[in-house]
């Protein structure tokens, strides 16, 4: 199988490092030091358990690498509209698309009934640019339930987790999401395959919505937000907005609210992906995480007073940090 990772950091690395062990053949868009390194070196990749280098095609250029079977979407939501024009000659009409990336994805709309039934998001796809890039194409959504980083050039750090639910943007079961599970689980990772990936995302996005914010806005880790007092209320006052916006729109989260914030504090003093961008100044994905539960709650008309007020104030810090 040829798998074409786009971006190779930490969870497009870990994967790419992994997958290339089974004998999949793994190409990987990379840049800069990082992209160099594994270039001269390959992709080392590393966790408390085992060490190893895997040797993988890597480059800045996606017409250099060819069709793919698979093309594994990694990159941060914000690079995503620029890139996507750019990945044609990865793909013919027989290539799987897998997005596996924070937040909602641009087909999340396609396969959930009304009033959401193929609405474009304005605030994930606002020019309709992911549309017209991906419009044929075969989809997957993978959510990951794993921490990586990349402490070096070259290197991924797997520190925790190696779950990945696969399944089809159709809301259905898919024989290629069984199929790229299965190649998942042999790498040593597990891999899921789910008819409910829509549900599994709204999951994940009520608590990085939830928590993500408020450690943006106050430095907190997720234990730190959900042992504090003050703001475990506002963290809890966001989930059940999400939460009612997901039960108006046919995601309703099983989860109780109280659980939901105690499953997060599980990852201990763990800084969410959103407040490492604003620390590494990398642009945040506010859009993908917050603005399109707005957006979500706007098309239901559900109130989300406590959501709306956090993400003006994230989007304020953001622009005087120049990412936003």
């Amino acid at each position: 199988m040829k798998v074409g990772i786009v971006g190779a950091g930490a969870i497009g690395g870990l994967l790419a490092a992994r997958l290339a062990q089974t004998g999949c053949d793994v190409s990987a868009i990379a840049r800069g030091a990082h992209l160099a390194a594994i270039q001269k070196n390959g992709l080392r990749y590393i966790s408390d358990s085992t060490e190893f280098v895997s040797p993988i095609t890597a480059s800045d250029d996606p017409s250099t690498l060819g069709v793919q079977n698979v093309v594994l979407l990694t990159v941060k939501a914000p690079a995503l509209p620029a890139l996507a024009p750019k990945l044609a000659p990865l793909c013919d009409a027989n290539t799987t698309i897998v997005s596996a990336m924070n937040g909602v994805p641009w087909w999340f709309s396609r396969a959930l009934p009304e009033p959401l039934h193929g609405r474009r998001l304005k605030a994930v796809d606002p020019e309709g640019v992911l549309e017209s890039a991906f419009p044929q194409t075969s989809l997957l959504g993978c959510v990951v339930h794993a921490g990586a980083s990349v402490p070096a050039p070259g290197v991924i750090h797997h520190a925790a987790g190696d779950t990945f639910l696969i399944g089809s943007a159709s809301r259905a079961s898919s024989e290629a999401a069984g199929k790229f599970a299965a190649v998942i689980t042999a790498s040593g990772l597990n891999g899921k395959a789910t008819n409910d990936i829509h549900g599994e995302i709204w999951m994940k996005l009520i608590g990085n919505m939830g928590m993500g914010p408020i450690s943006v806005l106050t430095g907190a880790t997720l234990i730190k937000i959900a042992r504090d007092m003050d703001v475990r209320p506002i963290a809890a006052n966001m989930m059940q907005e999400a939460k009612d916006v997901g039960n108006a729109l046919g995601l309703p989260m099983t989860m109780s609210v109280e659980d939901r914030i105690e499953l997060g504090a599980e990852l201990g003093e763990f800084k969410p992906s959103i407040l490492q961008d604003l620390e590494r100044e990398r642009p945040m994905e506010i859009d993908a995480l917050i603005t399109v539960v707005a957006e979500l709650g706007e098309i239901a008309k559900v109130p989300t007073p406590t959501i709306d007020t956090l993400l003006a104030l994230v989007r304020g810090r953001a622009r005087r940090a120049g990412l936003y």
